[in-house]
């Protein structure tokens, strides 16, 4: 890469966590080229040579952030980790996503850009759910996972669970211990109101 693609390169960069950082505080509706323009320091020229439009900006910037997270993912799950480790941190991804970028954000992204939408699904069945079936299995092998539990099954209640989180949180928040409040959860996820057998 020479000095020209570098310098372009670090300003592209610049404007995506410009645009990231003013996510997790407004609308995509509110932000406007204009503002991504000024607290980045660039001309908005200079976007739309990158980008093209806001709504491929917008897109851009949280796929170069959900692949990040899914890097993440898949060296913590091929890391050295117990099976209670690795499906905790499935768990608890979530709650670390969702301090990043607030729920109703993701909807909103998702809902009104139909290729973003598709390329995260395509993501989470090409990558994380052979990933996720992959764990489960070893932990059937390793008796982790008791055998008459199936694979299928196991990923119905993780889905069940993430499928609930926006409301979890608010639960957690309302508790006054979100922490607290997140160990229950991973600890009946595990092993039931009743506690560990």
């Amino acid at each position: 890469m020479n000095g020209f693609e570098k310098r372009a390169q670090l300003i592209k960069e610049k404007i995506m966590k410009t645009t990231l950082d003013m996510l997790r505080t407004s609308e995509p509706k509110r932000i406007r080229i204009s503002d991504i323009s000024k607290t980045a320091h660039v001309s908005q020229v200079t976007i739309y040579n990158y980008f093209g439009s806001k709504e491929a900006l917008l897109r851009e910037v949280f796929i170069h952030y959900v692949d990040k997270i899914i890097r993440d993912f898949e060296e913590y799950m091929n890391g050295n980790h117990s099976l209670k480790e690795k499906i905790e941190h499935i768990i608890l991804l979530e709650k670390e996503t969702y301090k990043e970028l607030p729920p109703r954000l993701i909807k909103d992204l998702l809902i009104e850009d139909h290729e973003l939408s598709r390329y995260i699904e395509d993501q989470y069945k090409e990558k994380s759910i052979p990933l996720m079936i992959r764990i489960i299995e070893e932990g059937k092998k390793s008796g982790e996972i008791a055998d008459n539990v199936t694979v299928e099954g196991v990923l119905a209640f993780i889905q069940l669970f993430m499928n609930q989180y926006e409301a979890l949180l608010e639960m957690a928040a309302q508790s006054g211990d979100l922490d607290k409040f997140m160990e229950d959860m991973v600890h009946m996820f595990f092993y039931g109101i009743s506690g560990k057998p």
